[in-house]
Order: structure tokens, then sequence, then C-alpha cells
């Protein structure tokens, strides 16, 4: 229990006193990128798959 209690105690000054957070106004503009990569990456699997099903009923109505 000693080590547990010791990893927690060392995980929270490293948090506290080593990590360089990055301003608010960073992860602001981060999160923004990241959703609208987001939202791009899920539109082109969406017309992907939407092109993809149309060419397996195609080839499925023609036989």
């Amino acid at each position: 229990m000693d080590k547990l209690g010791l990893y927690l105690r060392e995980s929270y000054n490293e948090l506290v006193h080593n990590v360089t957070w990055p301003p608010y106004s960073t992860l602001q503009t981060n999160t923004v990128l990241v959703l609208i990569g987001s939202a791009v990456f899920a539109l082109l699997i969406l017309m992907m798959d939407f092109v993809w099903k149309n060419v397996v009923d195609f080839i499925y109505s023609a036989g």
C-alpha cells in the first residue's frame, strides 16, 4: 500500500510542478481543430460508404 501512496504523491507532484500546461486559448483552438478535423473525416467516411453502397447495389441489381 506504501507503493501506491508514493506513486500517487509523485504523480501529483509531477503534474503540479513539472508539467507545462498550455494556455486556455491554445486549448480552445486545438479543441476546435480536432472537432473540425473529426467532422471532415466522418463526412469523408460517410461519402465513401454511400458511394460503395451504390456501387454494390448496382452490381447486385445488374446480375
